[in-house]
C-alpha cells in the first residue's frame, strides 16, 4: 500500500499472514492470530520499513549474468595478461585460470548484509577469433542474492540471480573494454 492504510479482515478462528514488500527496503512479514488462546488481533498496526542496505550497495544493470564480449587490439598473450590483472584488483582470488584454453573463473566474493548475503564472481571465456593474432573474450559477472545474513557461498539453492551489481564491481565492465583496446 505504501503510505496509507490497509484494512485486513480476520475472520474467527483463523490467523492472516501478512508480507509487506517494497523495493529498496527489508520485507516485513508479520502473522495475525484471532483464534482461542492467541490474544485479539490488534485494531491498528503500524510498521515502519527498513531500508535495505543490499539495495543500497548496488546498482540495477542489465550487465549482470549475461556474456558481454571484450574484443581487443593486443595480441593474445598481452591481453590475457591485462585482463587477469584487471579482475585481480577487483576479486582476489582467481580459482581456476587456463591460459591455453583461456578460461578465468574467479572464486566467490561474498559480502553480507543484516538480511541478505550477495556473492560476486567473474567468468571469462575465450570469444571470437578477430584474425590470426587477435581473439575477443566473453566475460560473465554473476551476481546472485540470498535471503539472510551469513549465508556460506557454498549453499547454491540459497542463490537466486540478481539484476543487481555492487557498486564495488559495476565498473569492471567498463575498464575492461577500454583498457583491453
Amino acid at each position: 500500500v505504501g503510505k496509507g492504510n490497509a484494512l485486513i479482515i480476520i475472520p474467527a478462528y483463523t490467523d492472516a499472514s501478512v508480507e509487506i514488500v517494497k523495493t529498496g527496503f527489508l520485507t516485513e512479514e508479520i502473522t495475525f492470530f484471532n483464534t482461542p488462546g492467541n490474544p485479539s488481533p490488534p485494531k491498528t498496526y503500524h510498521v515502519k520499513m527498513s531500508i535495505d542496505d543490499a539495495y543500497e550497495a548496488s546498482t540495477q544493470t542489465d550487465i549482470a549474468n549475461i556474456d558481454l564480449e571484450i574484443k581487443t587490439t593486443k595480441n593474445q598473450d598481452d591481453a590475457w595478461l591485462l585482463l587477469n590483472r584487471i579482475i585481480l584488483s577487483y576479486i582476489d582470488v582467481v580459482e581456476v585460470t587456463d591460459k591455453e584454453t583461456s578460461y578465468l573463473r574467479t572464486a566467490w566474493e561474498v559480502k553480507s548484509f543484516s538480511k541478505a548475503t550477495i556473492r560476486t564472481r567473474v567468468i571469462v571465456k575465450l570469444g571470437n577469433k578477430i584474425d590470426a593474432n587477435h581473439v575477443s573474450y566473453k566475460l560473465k559477472l554473476i551476481s546472485e542474492y540470498a535471503k539472510g545474513a551469513g549465508i556460506s557461498p557454498k549453499e547454491d539453492q540459497a542463490f537466486k540471480e540478481w539484476d543487481r551489481v555492487l557498486r564495488k564491481y559495476e565498473s569492471i565492465v567498463s575498464e575492461l573494454p577500454s583498457r583491453m583496446k
